[in-house]
């Protein structure tokens, strides 16, 4: 055979091959033909004879490994592999290496999450699970995570998740009276929900008449008091049943900040992206999810959507649990559209099964507790002023100027996630009742742009200027120039002083590294931390806007670019492209059309002093350079000044 090289086409191969078995079949016929194959020499090792003794495999030790390989336990496997980066996010966690410590605990969990198995039917990845969630929300990781100390609420477990494991008795166990009671009360009192008595739900009567039952019933009715007349008024508006009140009982006890071990949050226990489906917002600074009117609306549009598509309030009541999906799935597998069917036939998930028996429970008791011998006392309906500051500002000033303190900031504004307001001028801050017109007539008395880094002090007894300088790190003298006090003289007891405090441990801009999940994308993130999608970008070097899971971003809060190394350089403005035009003053004058200016703060310069010498305003600086709503200026910034329009 010639060859034409060292490389051939399969194809002329296959030609040569039939051509030449056709012509060796015609020959065959005629001659018989001898075959002289290429005489290749074989390696020395080409011959061997078999061993003289049989091979000792009695020797050795093991399992010796199967020709055929068997396909691992899917399961086992995944359990194995979700506990190896628990473990070594355990070992991390001791060691004090916290952020390597979360994020093999996100590893191990985004592995169980993401597998397709149903994690509540393996007890082995039931017990994995929330083994790893409650590592995860433990106080050592949490009280880390908010170091920077600016985290305003601290989240609560959610009642619903201790309920929900607790091992109802059998009925045959239950009070016999129990049955006609109940019964009893249906037919005396007003409902707008169907109420029904059967065992499941007398199980649950039962449980809540035990001492650690009636106090989750004792606990969630007294704190109705703050939030009932809000939540009847929102269902009103929007159509809905009053008795659709107690899910919200049940779910959170009324505690706004509640989070169940699912990552469900606020009183009505909203995941993130069924938060977003109706309108709560998520970023750095607040989850609306835990604003209790605008979560208890997105609530009753949510249960009204789902009585819309299942027409019975059971069902509604369970895909709320569960999603929509599960319910509309248990129905088609069984062709029921009730829920009592689905519940015997026991096609739903196992909290979605308890659910509407322990919402039923829970409403026959709130509605008459003295039957159920339930005594309590309920808070008095939460009372507030609304206003709007317009920009950022630190709760603790708040508190400070209108005399209130920030517990009670934090009980009327649990959505903010923060020590500051969001950089949102529509932004509603709630305040005690009666000290809006206060709050507004005295931080006038300080300028906007400090209102994340200057404080009030009440003067106490036998209190020094130097003594209270030194407590708030600043100069004696700085604190008599911006209250206008007299050199040596004593302060007076009880006055309320201005203190320029040079920075805020709670403003934006502090660096933080947040990793990728699964589900991110680079516009959910920058929403998130309400910075751009380009400052994200810029940040980290990205060329795209695809963001792989995994990565670690650097992120600024609010749109902070990161603070000047070098130091602050005495320079005139700098110009951009081309010089601004002055006027008769000889100060510089921008004009539309023209590029804009780089400006270097320089000591003793204020933001009011800049847009003055460049004839703009302090709002246009502030919207050239988004930082500045999150936090003072500073010596050594640059700032971008826009040319006016």
């Amino acid at each position: 055979m010639c060859r034409r090289g060292q490389k051939s086409t399969p194809g002329l191969l296959l030609a040569a091959g039939m051509l030449a078995g056709l012509m060796g079949c015609e020959d065959s016929v005629r001659h018989p033909v001898q075959v002289h194959p290429i005489q290749i020499a074989p390696p020395a090792v080409r011959e061997f004879s078999p061993p003289p003794d049989p091979l000792p495999l009695a020797t050795i030790r093991g399992k010796t490994t199967p020709l055929v390989v068997f396909a691992p336990d899917g399961i086992e496997w995944l359990a194995a592999k979700s506990q190896a980066a628990f473990d070594a996010g355990e070992e991390d966690f001791r060691a004090g290496r916290l952020d390597n410590a979360r994020e093999e605990f996100d590893q191990a969990l985004d592995q169980l999450v993401a597998s397709g198995f149903d994690i509540d039917a393996d007890p082995r990845l039931g017990e994995l699970y929330r083994h790893i969630v409650e590592t995860m929300n433990s106080d050592g990781l949490e009280t880390n995570r908010d170091a920077d100390g600016i985290l305003a609420q601290k989240a609560t477990p959610a009642p619903i998740d201790e309920i929900a494991e607790v091992p109802i008795p059998e009925t045959e166990n239950v009070d016999p009276n129990l049955r006609g009671r109940a019964e009893g009360e249906v037919s005396s009192i007003s409902h707008d929900l169907p109420l029904t008595v059967n065992d499941p739900v007398l199980a649950y009567v039962n449980y809540f008449k035990t001492a650690r039952g009636s106090a989750i019933v004792e606990t969630g009715l007294r704190r109705a008091g703050r939030y009932r007349e809000m939540v009847q008024r929102v269902l009103g508006e929007e159509g809905m049943p009053q008795d659709l009140i107690y899910l919200a009982q049940a779910e959170s006890a009324f505690l706004p900040q509640a989070v169940s071990k699912a990552g469900a949050r606020g009183m009505w226990q909203f995941m993130s992206f069924a938060g977003r489906k109706y309108g709560l917002r998520k970023t750095w600074w607040v989850d609306e999810r835990q604003d209790p009117e605008k979560a208890t609306r997105a609530a009753a549009r949510d249960l009204r959507d789902l009585y819309g598509q299942f027409g019975d309030w059971y069902l509604a009541m369970a895909a709320y649990n569960s999603g929509a999906g599960a319910v509309q799935h248990a129905i088609e597998r069984t062709g029921y559209a009730d829920f009592w069917q689905l519940y015997h036939r026991n096609v739903l998930p196992k909290e979605t099964k308890n659910y509407v028996p322990i919402i039923l429970a829970l409403t026959l008791i709130s509605k008459d507790p003295a039957r159920y011998g339930i005594e309590f006392e309920p808070e008095p309906p939460l009372k507030a002023d609304a206003v709007k500051p317009g920009q950022p500002i630190d709760l603790r000033l708040v508190a400070e100027t209108i005399d209130s303190d920030l517990d009670t900031l934090r009980a009327l504004n649990p959505q903010l996630l923060r020590l500051v307001t969001p950089a949102d001028p529509e932004f509603v801050l709630q305040l005690p009742a009666g000290t809006a017109e206060r709050f507004s007539a005295e931080i006038a008395a300080i300028p906007a742009e400090k209102w994340l880094s200057w404080r009030r002090h009440t003067v106490g007894p036998g209190e020094t200027l130097s003594g209270v300088a030194k407590r708030y790190h600043v100069l004696p003298a700085e604190i008599a120039r911006a209250n206008e006090l007299q050199g040596g003289a004593p302060l007076e007891e009880g006055k309320k002083l201005i203190i320029p405090a040079a920075h805020s441990d709670a403003a934006a801009g502090k660096l933080i590294r947040y990793r990728v999940r699964r589900t991110d994308t680079i516009a959910s993130i920058a929403d998130e931390f309400d910075v751009s999608v380009a400052e994200l970008r810029k940040w980290n070097g990205l060329r795209s806007n695809h963001v792989a899971k995994g990565v670690r971003l650097r992120i600024y809060p609010g749109g902070m670019s990161p603070s000047p190394q070098a130091k602050p350089r005495e320079t005139s403005p700098t110009v951009a492209s081309a010089a601004p035009r002055s006027d008769s003053s000889g100060s510089p004058v921008l004009e539309a059309g023209t590029s804009a200016i780089v400006h270097h703060v320089k000591a003793g310069e204020t933001l009011w002093s800049i847009a003055r010498a460049y004839q703009t305003t302090v709002e246009a600086i502030q919207s050239g350079n988004r930082y500045l709503f999150s936090r003072p200026l500073q010596v050594g910034d640059t700032l971008t000044i826009l040319p006016s329009h």
